[in-house]
C-alpha cells in the first residue's frame, strides 16, 4: 500500500474522537482490565505489557486526555473505561510508599519506582479530581506530594535507602528533566483545579531546579546542561514551564520558555514538528509524535501570551505532521488467525485504529528500517490526544474582548462558524453573537494581498499578525480571501540524515519525498530525490 486511505489533515475533533476510541479499546481482559502499553504490527498487530511503564504511565496519559476530551469536545467516555484506569492508578499506589510503582512481572506486585513516572501519576490524580470531583483521589494526590517531599529534595535527590528498606527497585533517570521536573505541568493543572498550596510549592521548587541547572537564558540545548537526550522529557518539561508561567503571569519565566523554543528545540525538531525519540537521531526517520504535541501546546501558550506568530507554527505542525500521522487506515495490518490467541492479539488492528506512535515525516514506516520498527505505544496515544484537545480549545476563544480565531481549522461553535474556502481561497466567517473579531492571519496574508468581502475596509484594523474588526456583521457571512502560496522546502539537515523535500500549499503538505516507502501520508514528490539516500 503506497499511500494510506483516510488521512486526516484538517479535523481536530475527528482526531480526538478516534484517539479516545483507541484508549477505550485497549484494556487487557486477562489482566483485570489494566491497559496494554506496547503496540507493534509485526508479525501481527499485538498489544502487550511493559514492566517499566504500563501501570504508572497509561492511567495518567489516558485519563487526562479522555476526560479533557469529554469536557471540551463532548466525546462520550465509557464510565467503565474511567473505572479501569482509576483501578490501575490505585494499583500503582498500592505499594509501601505513596509513590507510583510498576509491576516487574504482570503477575507480581508493584515494585519498580522511576521518577520518570511522577508526571503521569499526577496527571491521573488531576483528571479525576478536576473532571470527576474525586475526593478520595484528591486525598491521594496530597499524600503523594507529601511523600515526594519526604524522600526527595533538590539538594540531595532521592533517598535511596527508603527504597531499599521497602524492597523496592529504584530505576535511575537522566537527571531532573527526565524525572521529577516533568511533573510541573500536571501540578499546575492540579493547582488550577484545587488551589493546593503543596502542589504550587513543589512546582515552584522544581521550576527553580530547571532554571538554575537546565533551561538557561540563552535558550540553548546542551546535553551536558540538560543531562537527558530523551526528547519527550525535554518537550514535556518545557511545556510544563510554559504552563507555570501562564498560571503565575510570570513574564521572566515565559521569556525563558520562548528562548528555548526559538533555539534549543531546533536541535531536535524540523520545520513540520517531527522529532526523534532521542535528540540526536540523524540515522533514522523514526520519530515520536507526542513530542510534536508538546511543542504545539507550548506554541499555543506563547500565542495567547502575545506572540501570535506561534499560532502559525502550531497550526503547521498540526496540519503537516501530528494529524496525518494518526493511525486511521489499518487495512494493511496482519491479524493473528489463532482464535485462542491472548488478549493482546485479539482484534488488535481494529483496537489500535486511532493510535499515534513513532512515524517518519512521510509515513508510518521509516526508510531503511524493518516492519518491527513501527510502533504505537499507548502512552503516546494519550499524550497526543490531549495535545489535540488543547488545540481545539485554543482554536476559537470568546472572552470579554471578543471572538479570537487563533487556529484556522474549520469550526462551527456557539459563537461563530469558520469555513476554509478553496475557490477562491481564504476564509468565510459567520458570527452568531455580536462581539469584536480578532482573526489571526497566516504569515502570507498581508493587507496588500487580501480581499475583504462583507466588510467595509475602513472598519478593519491590521495589527501585527491579526485582523481586528470592532463591529463585524452578525448573521451574514464575511470573507477574507487570499491565495495560498506554493513553496518547496528541505527539512532540517540537523535532524535528518538525508534531505527530505516537502511541497507545501500554504501550510498543507501537497507532496513529500518518501523513497518508495509504503504506508505514506502524502503523495510522493516527483521526481524522487534518489541521490539523497
Amino acid at each position: 500500500m503506497p499511500k494510506l486511505a483516510n488521512v486526516n489533515t484538517t479535523d481536530l475533533r475527528a482526531a480526538i474522537e478516534l484517539g479516545c476510541r483507541t484508549m477505550q479499546h485497549t484494556f487487557n481482559a486477562e489482566d483485570n482490565y489494566h491497559s496494554h502499553f506496547n503496540a507493534v504490527v509485526h508479525p501481527y498487530a499485538e498489544l502487550s505489557f511493559s514492566s517499566a511503564l504500563s501501570d504508572c504511565h497509561v492511567p495518567g496519559r489516558h485519563l487526562n486526555a479522555l476526560l479533557a476530551a469529554e469536557a471540551a469536545a463532548g466525546v462520550r467516555v465509557d464510565p467503565a473505561a474511567v473505572a479501569h484506569l482509576r483501578n490501575t492508578l490505585y494499583l500503582s499506589f498500592s505499594g509501601p510508599l505513596c509513590l507510583p510503582l510498576n509491576r516487574l512481572e504482570q503477575s507480581g506486585p508493584v515494585r519498580v519506582f522511576s521518577a520518570h513516572n511522577l508526571r503521569e501519576a499526577m496527571h491521573a490524580c488531576y483528571a479525576l479530581v478536576r473532571f470527576r470531583g474525586d475526593a478520595e483521589t484528591r486525598w491521594l494526590a496530597e499524600r503523594f506530594i507529601a511523600e515526594i517531599n519526604r524522600v526527595w529534595s533538590p539538594e540531595n535527590g532521592w533517598d535511596l535507602a527508603a527504597f531499599v528498606a521497602h524492597d523496592l527497585i529504584y530505576q535511575p533517570v537522566q537527571g531532573a528533566v527526565n524525572g521529577e521536573a516533568r511533573m510541573i505541568g500536571p501540578l499546575v493543572k492540579y493547582v488550577r483545579a484545587t488551589g493546593s498550596p503543596a502542589a504550587l510549592d513543589l512546582a515552584l521548587r522544581l521550576k527553580e531546579v530547571c532554571l538554575e541547572r537546565h533551561f538557561w537564558a540563552d535558550g540553548a540545548y546542551i546535553k551536558e546542561r540538560v543531562v537527558t537526550d530523551h526528547t519527550h522529557s525535554i518537550t514535556c518539561t518545557h511545556t510544563s514551564l510554559a504552563q507555570l508561567a501562564d498560571l503565575l503571569d510570570d513574564d521572566a519565566l515565559l521569556q525563558r520558555v520562548k528562548a528555548f523554543y526559538d533555539n534549543g528545540l531546533w536541535v531536535m525538531r524540523d520545520e513540520l514538528g517531527w522529532t526523534g525519540g532521542a535528540v540526536v537521531q540523524a540515522e533514522s526517520d523514526r520519530g515520536e509524535v507526542c513530542n510534536c504535541g508538546d511543542m504545539v501546546e507550548t506554541a499555543l501558550i506563547l500565542g495567547r501570551r502575545g506572540y501570535p506568530e506561534y499560532y502559525a507554527d502550531a497550526e503547521r505542525m498540526l496540519r503537516a505532521h501530528l494529524l496525518p500521522s494518526q493511525l486511521r487506515d489499518v487495512s494493511w495490518m496482519k491479524v493473528d488467525p489463532d482464535p485462542n490467541a491472548p488478549d493482546g492479539r485479539r482484534d488488535a488492528a481494529n483496537r489500535l485504529r486511532g493510535a499515534w506512535g513513532v512515524p517518519a515525516p512521510y509515513g508510518h514506516w521509516a526508510h531503511d528500517l524493518g516492519l518491527d520498527s513501527i510502533g504505537y505505544y499507548l502512552d503516546i496515544v494519550g499524550s497526543t490526544t490531549g495535545s489535540v484537545v488543547a488545540a481545539l480549545e485554543a482554536a476559537v476563544v470568546t472572552d470579554a474582548t471578543g471572538h479570537h480565531v487563533n487556529l484556522l481549522f474549520d469550526h462551527d461553535g456557539p459563537t461563530l462558524r469558520l469555513t476554509n474556502l478553496t475557490a477562491p481561497e481564504g476564509l468565510e466567517i459567520l458570527l452568531k453573537q455580536a462581539a469584536p473579531l480578532w482573526l489571526r492571519l497566516p504569515p502570507w496574508a498581508t493587507p496588500a494581498n487580501v480581499t475583504l468581502e462583507g466588510l467595509d475596509s475602513a472598519s478593519v484594523q491590521w495589527l501585527p499578525g491579526r485582523l481586528f474588526v470592532a463591529h463585524p456583521p452578525v448573521g451574514a457571512p464575511l470573507r477574507v480571501l487570499y491565495d495560498l502560496p506554493d513553496t518547496t522546502l528541505t527539512l532540517s539537515p540537523r535532524v535528518h540524515a538525508h534531505p527530505i523535500r516537502v511541497r507545501l500549499h500554504g501550510d498543507r503538505v501537497a507532496a513529500m519525498d518518501n523513497w518508495g516507502m509504503p504506508l505514506t501520508f502524502f503523495d510522493s514528490l516527483e521526481p524522487p530525490d534518489t541521490a539523497a539516500v
